[in-house]
């Protein structure tokens, strides 16, 4: 694992996701399964509620799918509030030997569960009562996956998933009858701005504990897999079995291209306008950059008759795509907008602050610094209102300055 990048991505498309699924993935593709089974029954330790945990990990099949499979059991009570269930994880990951990566990992995932919940019921953290994710496996899980993921070093992984299929149709839980997504999932995917879609069949895909799993590893969203050479697949099986689909979550885990260069998928938005003043298309541009808007072009072309027009074309995040989308519309009056994605290749930038000498005296100038991932430099670029400063106050030009402070600057990163 040392010698490339490594890269996962976890699959979501095919049957959502559930605490036991991602789980039952992480062990299937190599985490230790008798780590994770030792600190799930920690969890004994820390209250009295649960005793005789059980964890039952096997093999099970899925529309002829090998997958690995994870139960919890226990003896005891199952009706907690939610500072219960936050101190009895919290605690639990505090005695455990794993990163504090993963210990902050599983305080973070509890958190945005019983938060999650409390904001639907409008209620206290004490007085709240929970049902379905009181449960021991709730714990379980959450405790499971931190070891699990900390064991395969995912906490320093390119981490990517696709947009998580949620299912549709109603079911039943201890509230009543609901639409898929439950509420309590919806809420949690909506707090993080993460995508979802419907189908590809009728039932509940994606779960509360799930979604809070997901989100709080905080990957990049693709709806493709990235470019990655695979070396490990994993396949964690849930509790239904559907005849459209074999129930598995994925997990892929690769090695990247070329070491040297980070990558994502972005939105491209485009959208042609030829009736519309430099006055509407500056502010306009102005407005997407404050909605989010990684870039924005003005691209001048011809369009029928010869008629002079522009291309607005605005790079974006995924999950911004729609709003800068609607921006567009009701700024242009545009009838349409393009949208696709595309992935693109990176170099790491920052800014730092550099001590330069000019005409004998000490100045600071900050300094674009762009470096591969190997921590070569790519290029080194003066800030310009440092530079231009400069050359008001000096007698030199804004060139002379430039070459200046580069090679300075070089000289001592």
């Amino acid at each position: 694992m040392t010698n490339f990048s490594p890269i996962a991505i976890i699959d979501c498309q095919t049957a959502g996701i559930a605490g036991d699924m991602l789980l039952g993935a992480l062990l299937d593709i190599g985490a230790d399964a008798t780590k994770v089974t030792h600190a799930i029954q920690s969890i004994e330790s820390i209250t009295s509620d649960y005793s005789n945990i059980k964890v039952d990990i096997k093999q099970v099949m899925s529309k002829n799918f090998h997958a690995t499979k994870v139960s919890v059991t226990a003896n005891g009570k199952h009706d907690k509030n939610g500072k219960q269930l936050i101190e009895m994880v919290e605690k639990t990951a505090q005695n455990l030997k794993i990163s504090s990566k993963a210990k902050q990992y599983a305080s973070n995932v509890i958190h945005t569960l019983v938060n999650a919940e409390a904001n639907l019921h409008a209620t206290s953290l004490c007085d709240m009562h929970l049902h379905e994710i009181g449960l021991v496996d709730t714990a379980a899980e959450i405790i499971g996956t931190a070891v699990a993921l900390d064991d395969l070093d995912f906490f320093n992984t390119q981490l990517y998933t696709t947009p998580v299929s949620v299912g549709g149709g109603l079911f039943k839980f201890s509230h009543g009858i609901t639409s898929s997504p439950s509420p309590a999932t919806l809420a949690i995917f909506q707090s993080k701005n993460f995508p979802i879609q419907g189908g590809p069949v009728e039932s509940e895909l994606a779960t509360p504990t799930g979604a809070a799993l997901l989100v709080n590893l905080s990957p990049k969203v693709t709806p493709f897999y990235p470019k990655m050479i695979p070396v490990k697949v994993g396949y964690g099986a849930g509790d239904k079995e559907f005849f459209e689909v074999p129930n598995v979550l994925r997990i892929t885990l690769g090695k990247s291209f070329d070491a040297s260069l980070d990558s994502d998928v972005v939105a491209v938005l485009e959208t042609s306008v030829d009736d519309v003043s430099g006055e509407i298309i500056g502010y306009t541009v102005d407005r997407l950059f404050l909605e989010g808007a990684k870039d924005v072009s003005i691209v001048p072309v011809f369009t029928k008759k010869s008629r002079p027009a522009q291309i607005i074309k605005v790079i974006a995040d995924r999950s911004d795509s729609q709003r800068l989308v609607n921006v567009l519309i009701d700024e242009m009056g545009t009838l349409g907008v393009r949208v696709y994605y595309c992935e693109r290749y990176l170099v790491s930038r920052s800014i730092l602050s550099v001590d330069v000498s000019i005409d004998g005296k000490k100045e600071i100038v900050r300094i674009k610094v762009s470096k591969d991932s190997k921590g070569k430099i790519v290029r080194l670029k003066p800030e310009f209102d440092d530079l231009k400063y400069l050359a008001e106050k000096t007698s030199l030009s804004l060139r002379e300055l430039s070459d200046l402070v580069t090679a300075e600057a070089r000289a001592v990163l």
